[in-house]
């Protein structure tokens, strides 16, 4: 059985991930069909929209498939990673500016890589088990998959707060903090799913309902008041004069994280301004990602969680003060004729 399904089904260009053992984990062969379906169909007349799901209730998609990045990146070839990186953002970049509507149905996780197919959508539906985050900090790598630029577009400082401590949104949540449009009972998915074939976008309205309420709009707030600083030092300290509940537990989360990880991904919210792109975004992921695994803690992130599952990564810096503007900058730095560009887009 295929780990995609790519079908067309009256006008409607299917896509389903389909390995829900490995809770649909995107590999490159899948990364790169999803990109030729997109090609196909952009210029076919008889496709009007693109509905992609997932097999399985755990998950719409948990991530890439970073077993793989591990043993390859272990072996010395770097290349792997970096060459996967380069055609899952072009493939992030063409949903993102698709030509034709795009329906995503996220059912429960959808992280990092799954981030990247569903949450750039011209139509994101979320359910009750929908759980969005990006939590790459975790294993030593940032927000990437253009989810630095769906962070920089939320309510105040909210993607500093997620991109740093990859905290999980709920439907609600997700729909706040612009990762998702609608929330849908996941009992009529079959049946939206045929309305759309027959009916397009304009079925999802009648179907689309009220979620269950979320934290994170009652938690702006103190995010704001927290996350608003020039560093990650900065708001760690910030934090550990509040005694609050929920600083004490983003205390705990970065206390975890790679802090090289975190303290980049927090200046790439920055770098990325008030009025951030998708190429840029992509462009200033890839520098750090493309580095990762040599140079960083991605390796020994995958190794702590996946791996060895002992939860007990041995990161670069003991420490989040203990990193430095410089080292961050190493990390951020251009890639000159490496980089990632549009024109990978082609």
């Amino acid at each position: 059985m295929s780990d995609i399904l790519i079908r067309v089904e009256g006008r409607c260009g299917r896509v389903t991930l389909n390995r829900p053992e490995a809770l649909n984990a995107l590999s490159e062969p899948m990364c790169v069909a999803l990109d030729a379906a997109l090609v196909a169909w952009a210029a076919d007349e008889a496709v009007d929209l693109v509905v992609i799901d997932a097999a399985g209730e755990r998950a719409f998609c948990a991530g890439g498939d970073i077993a793989r990045l591990y043993a390859e990146g272990k072996a010395g070839n770097f290349a792997h990673g970096q060459d996967f990186w380069r055609k899952e953002y072009r493939m992030n970049l063409r949903i993102a500016g698709y030509p034709k509507p795009v329906v995503s149905l996220m059912q429960g996780f959808t992280m990092g890589g799954g981030v990247g197919v569903g949450c750039h959508a011209s139509h994101r539906i979320v359910g009750e088990s929908s759980q969005i985050a990006m939590p790459e900090c975790g294993i030593g790598l940032v927000p990437d998959v253009g989810g630095s630029w769906l962070l920089a577009l939320g309510p105040g400082r909210l993607g500093e707060y997620l991109g740093s401590t990859g905290m999980r949104m709920g439907a609600a949540d997700a729909i706040y903090a612009g990762f998702a449009d609608a929330f849908v009972p996941e009992a009529v998915w079959p049946a939206m799913i045929v309305a759309l074939r027959t009916e397009g976008v304009a079925a999802l309205e009648r179907f689309a309902v009220t979620p269950p309420a979320g934290v994170l709009a009652q938690q702006q707030a103190q995010i704001d008041a927290h996350f608003g600083g020039e560093t990650l030092g900065d708001i760690v300290r910030s934090l550990r004069n509040d005694n609050s509940d929920f600083a004490q537990a983003a205390l705990r989360v970065l206390g975890r994280v790679s802090p090289l990880a975190a303290c980049a991904a927090i200046e790439m919210q920055h770098r990325l301004g008030d009025n951030p792109t998708l190429p840029r975004a992509l462009e200033l992921e890839y520098r750090f990602t493309h580095r990762a695994q040599e140079w960083g803690d991605f390796l020994e992130g995958i190794r702590a969680a996946v791996i060895d599952k002992d939860r007990q990564p041995k990161w670069l810096h003991d420490s989040i003060e203990s990193v430095s503007a410089a080292a961050v900058a190493a990390m951020l730095a251009p890639l000159g004729a490496q980089a990632w560009t549009v024109e990978d887009e082609a």
